[in-house]
């Protein structure tokens, strides 16, 4: 059932169906399925879609998503952020356009063993690191240096309107964001109808304060909970 559902709502994105019933499709995703199942349901839906993504559309998305963010984050003296990957909002003007704002950027490095992210201070210089990641040149920090930003740039396929987050399943950041601080904020930048009014959640799922969107730009989300919901 769960690869017939992911079927009819690719197609819609795909064209192949009417639009109208990609809503339709969605929703059953997140709703006819235990969270585990609909979650990676839904991660194939979102991944396919921002891989047939045209490139000179990510170009408009990231310069909009960086207009949008920076104003946000001002006033931030640490800021945990990421290298987005060519498929995520962001890719190719971030994170170079956060030394506009004169915070200490901190980004993840994926560590060759276990699976708690390491972090270190962006300095401008990027390399590949695992699984092709892009990660500063420089000293490692310790799992626990995210608890020292204030606002945490979060990566996410998609958010709902209760601050609910679909990551990619890995659980990196699950892991990571139990070091930050209480009322740090929390901030994902998704593509506009990756926006949406639900998703399924677990005990463990952190929601995220605030959502970028290239259309809305910076939206705080009805969101009471920055702890573990």
């Amino acid at each position: 059932m769960t690869a017939l559902l992911v079927g009819r709502a690719l197609a819609v994105g795909m064209g192949t169906e009417p639009r109208q019933g990609a809503a339709a499709s969605l929703s059953a995703v997140t709703t006819s399925h235990d969270p585990v199942d609909a979650k990676a349901a839904l991660r194939e839906i979102h991944l396919s879609r921002r891989r047939s993504r045209p490139v000179a559309e990510r170009a408009v998305v990231a310069a909009a998503v960086t207009r949008a963010l920076l104003p946000g984050l001002a006033g931030a003296r640490v800021i945990a952020a990421y290298a987005p990957d060519d498929t995520e909002p962001g890719h190719g003007r971030l994170p170079a356009a956060y030394t506009q704002l004169g915070a200490r950027i901190l980004l993840p490095v994926v560590p060759s063993e276990g699976r708690e992210l390491i972090w270190a201070v962006d300095t401008g210089r990027l390399a590949p690191g695992r699984f092709g990641l892009l990660e500063p040149v420089g000293p490692r920090l310790a799992v626990t240096a995210i608890g020292t930003a204030d606002v945490v740039v979060v990566p996410s396929l998609a958010v709902a309107r209760d601050g609910t987050r679909l990551g990619r399943g890995a659980g990196y950041y699950d892991r990571a964001l139990r070091h930050v601080r209480p009322g740090t904020a929390l901030v994902a930048v998704v593509f506009d109808e990756e926006l949406v009014a639900e998703l399924p959640s677990e005990p463990h799922d952190l929601r995220v304060t605030a959502v970028v969107t290239p259309s809305g730009g910076w939206e705080g989300l009805d969101s009471s909970e920055t702890a573990m919901s």
